[in-house]
């Protein structure tokens, strides 16, 4: 059945939920003192957004221009980011921590007219590079300087200059939005490349709208929800949600600050958050560990908790009633255990969300035993962001849930998992050779990722097709698989990267959670000791071999990890080895610890 979408585009969209609730609240920011959330309206939302796009329009922004977001996550970013589209141009997205070097290539590539910086820190990522088709640069903080080339303005300015505008042609955005149609460019988010140099994906205003109306049908966005949005939205994932948000018109806290955002889930106490996958790790980690130091009485609880937990759901799953023995033994495991994980999560949860990388199968089942199962959602860039989802009630552990829409998928002889529909990309910015390759004759997207679908139309991811490790002995492993498995017994783990292309033996690079192992290593020898001399201890190396031997015990014997190394920090995505949505990047990771690497290979044939 094809879905019906109402909308021509995101800035329809948006002026029509600006007329229909002008008076309810839209987003909030934080307050200066962070007292607490700063609440505004869709009116006042969409005169500020519609005041920016005037002014983007008299420095000669025109249809499809691109105007590029240079920001974190806030409340400025959303609302710059629709007045680029109300503009009639395209938001090119620049994650706040990309390097000068690569902002300055996504700025010239997609040839954005303007950019849109948080400070001039931002700013400076791009002065003295040579970008002929930037004409402007607009500072959301900070004054602008008056010797600045290519000129500078605030987004203050750029407002009061579009009011202006608008005082003397009132309608004027109204006759901008009504000539966008359903393909034409609505963003150009460069992929944040796990290889090679960033690609320009050309997303239209018919994906980001389908997006809207299909998250809404499912049941995954309510009116009477309470979003804590905090996701980087240069990503699909952040700037689909918007898009949803529109639709609905569900009130959202925006706020990036993620050292912020176990505090604020306590004052802001949201019904809906959608998190990747180290987010929700990083929670289960932390209960886990406190259980297990806490020991006696209180670890043996909380172990009852969990498998009284996993009982209920065992059976729910199978559609079986729940008897009133297990009610009871529920009742009194959430009350002395799941209730203050609630709490730590604002206590009002309805749905968690997680997308942009797999979670392990124990870690969704710890969060379903608590009652808060997670929803497991599938997509890319390239499909503008989810296009599978676990719906809220159908929750299927260690699937990404069932097709969104009308959205068509197939398996490949290979496995590989094949798209077509609405929300697909229109191609890769300049690259028509790239764009034609991942295509099939009949109009398909190649995603690259392997997969099954099951007979009901539950998908489930295998691994990334270019990330299948073959070792010299012809055996194919799949890393992600084996990483998310040692994760999930492991809590303290931060990354875990599989070795083993072209080797005769698979290792594996790991990297510990700094919180997590303070904790630790509180109360013995290594108290208080810097991260990387904790680590490197040999009572770290027997705490960390003792997951891998249970790992091993759950491997085909082709699978298992003969050799493991401590990292002495975290991986990054300022040294490389991370994406700005938290995806290892492997071959830089390779490339930044092959001496780590070298050594557990080392009196081996396996580097041949």
């Amino acid at each position: 059945m094809t879905l019906d979408i109402p909308y021509r585009s995101i800035p329809e969209m948006f002026l029509k939920r600006v007329a229909a609730t002008p008076d309810r609240p839209a987003f909030a920011s934080p307050a200066a003192d962070d007292s607490g959330p700063v609440w505004l309206t869709w009116a006042q939302v969409g005169e500020r957004s519609t005041a920016i796009a005037a002014g983007l329009r008299s420095l000669g922004v025109k249809a499809e221009d691109r105007v590029a977001i240079l920001a974190n996550t806030r409340l400025d970013w959303v609302i710059a980011d629709l007045g680029v589209m109300c503009a009639g141009a395209a938001t090119t997205t620049v994650y706040p921590t990309t390097e000068p070097e690569e902002a300055a290539f996504i700025i010239g590539d997609s040839g954005s007219k303007v950019v849109i910086a948080e400070n001039q820190m931002q700013a400076g990522k791009v002065s003295g590079a040579t970008l002929p088709m930037l004409t402007h640069v607009v500072l959301m903080d900070g004054e602008a300087d008056p010797a600045a080339t290519p000129p500078q303005l605030t987004l203050a300015e750029l407002e009061a200059r579009g009011a202006a505008t608008l005082a003397a042609e009132q309608d004027l955005i109204e006759k901008v939005v009504a000539a966008i149609g359903p393909d034409d460019l609505a963003t150009l988010i460069y992929t944040s490349g796990t290889t090679g140099r960033p690609k320009g994906v050309q997303l239209l205003h018919r994906g980001w709208c389908w997006e809207a109306v299909a998250q809404s049908e499912l049941g995954l966005l309510v009116a009477d929800d309470l979003q804590y949005l905090w996701l980087p939205l240069s990503h699909s994932f952040g700037k689909s949600l918007l898009c949803g948000v529109i639709h609905v018109g569900l009130p959202t806290y925006v706020d990036g600050r993620v050292d912020k955002l176990i505090d604020n889930l306590a004052v802001v106490r949201p019904t809906i958050m959608c998190a990747p996958p180290r987010v929700f790790e990083k929670v289960y980690n932390k209960v886990v560990i406190t259980a297990q130091q806490a020991g006696g009485a209180k670890a043996k609880i909380f172990a009852w908790a969990v498998r009284t937990g996993k009982q209920k759901v065992a059976l729910e799953k199978l559609g079986k009633p729940i008897p009133l023995g297990l009610k009871v033994r529920y009742a009194a495991a959430h009350k002395l255990v799941f209730a203050k994980l609630h709490a730590r999560l604002g206590g009002r949860i309805r749905v968690l969300v997680a997308g942009a990388a797999a979670i392990s199968v124990p870690l969704g089942e710890f969060f379903a035993a608590a009652g808060m199962p997670i929803s497991e959602g599938y997509g890319l860039t390239e499909t503008s962001a989810g296009v599978f989802v676990n719906r809220p009630g159908s929750v299927r552990i260690g699937t990404c849930g069932t097709a969104l829409g009308d959205v068509e998928c197939r398996i490949d002889a290979d496995g590989e998992i094949l798209l077509r529909g609405a929300p697909v990309m229109r191609g890769y910015h300049n690259l028509p050779e790239e764009t034609a390759a991942v295509f099939t004759e009949d109009g398909f997207f190649r995603t690259g990722d392997i997969g099954e679908l099951s007979d009901d139309g539950y998908l489930k991811i295998t691994d990334r097709k270019k990330d299948l490790v073959k070792t010299s002995g012809g055996k194919y492993i799949a890393p992600s698989y084996i990483e998310g498995v040692f994760k999930s017994l492991c809590p303290y783990t931060s990354q875990a990267v599989v070795i083993g292309q072209s080797r005769n033996y698979c290792t594996m690079l790991i990297s510990l959670d700094p919180d997590a192992v303070a904790g630790w290593a509180a109360g013995g020898p290594l108290e208080g000791r810097p991260y990387a001399e904790i680590v490197a201890s040999e009572q770290a190396r027997a705490l960390v071999g003792g997951y891998v031997d249970q790992l091993n015990a759950k491997l085909n014997r082709w699978e298992t990890i003969k050799s493991f190394a401590i990292l002495p920090r975290e991986l990054s995505i300022e040294d490389g080895e991370l994406t700005p949505s938290l995806k290892i990047k492997r071959r830089s990771t390779e490339a930044n610890f092959a001496g780590e690497i070298d050594k557990m290979y080392e009196g081996t044939l396996a580097q041949m």
